[in-house]
């Protein structure tokens, strides 16, 4: 099998690449060994898919480079996705100021992603898995349980290590180690904060309650200082196990280990 672009990994990342190259006129495959495309898709936002946040801008982002995403950002805003939302029927309801959650089933993006996919040409293999990945001369090529296949370009869309139960693998990150690339050691990011013993007890009556906060970037134990410093004020929540708000843009920073108690 030839294409010109094969994708590892058919979940938003992967789906809405391919269907730009399709649309671009490459002949391209999606490969993942999931049985289902999008699987965390259907999971994100409650079940829901809270799928673009209108307020986004280059300073919701820490990077090495804030150069990339500003670039990134200015060539697909938020309201692009709203305009291809919109094209294919889907109703939505703005929950929060700017976060945007379908308002019926994160279904509905999955089919506007997969059906996008279909009018650009891109083939989907479900159910393969990648065995490995080559340099050959000027193009590459993939080894899969289907088999080899020659392309002219591979994008690594196969997402991180969270949620292992739904098939996450650090592949990924493999085979940028394979080719050269730096690789960020990881710690969990995007998570709750969950209480126990006494603390638990505590906030058990508050479950529910909601009250506004700020959170602030700190550096052993200090504030970054004047434009290093990352702030960020909306809601936290006390639920049934602990907390959850705005702490999960910051938790993948600090702190590495947990204290006592929380």
């Amino acid at each position: 099998m030839t294409y010109d672009v094969v994708v590892i990994g058919a979940g938003a990342a992967g789906l809405m690449c391919a269907l730009t190259a399709g649309y671009g006129g490459r002949r391209v495959l999606v490969v993942d060994h999931a049985n289902k495309a999008g699987k965390k898709i259907l999971m994100s936002g409650g079940g829901r898919c809270n799928f673009t946040n209108l307020a986004t801008a280059p300073a919701n982002f820490f990077s090495g480079n804030p150069h990339f995403c500003i670039s990134a950002l200015k060539r697909y805003r938020p309201e692009h996705f709203v305009e291809l939302v919109e094209r294919h029927g889907v109703d939505y309801v703005e929950k929060a100021p700017g976060q945007l959650f379908c308002a019926d089933s994160a279904k509905e993006i999955l089919r506007v992603l997969l059906t996008e996919c279909d009018w650009a040409g891109v083939d989907i293999r479900l159910q393969c898995s990648v065995e490995g990945v080559e340099r050959r001369g000027e193009g590459m090529q993939v080894l899969t349980s289907l088999g080899r296949i020659e392309t002219g370009a591979v994008v690594v869309a196969c997402g991180g290590l969270s949620i292992p139960t739904m098939g996450a693998t650090g592949f990924g990150y493999d085979i940028a180690r394979q080719f050269g690339l730096a690789v960020t050691d990881t710690r969990p990011a995007l998570v709750p904060f969950t209480l126990t013993s006494q603390w638990k007890a505590r906030a058990a009556e508050l479950a529910g309650v909601s009250c506004d906060i700020a959170v602030a970037t700190i550096r052993d134990g200090r504030c970054l200082g004047p434009g290093r410093e990352r702030r960020y004020r909306e809601p936290m929540l006390f639920t049934h196990r602990g907390l959850s708000g705005p702490r999960h843009r910051l938790n993948g920073r600090r702190p590495r280990r947990s204290t006592p108690g929380g």
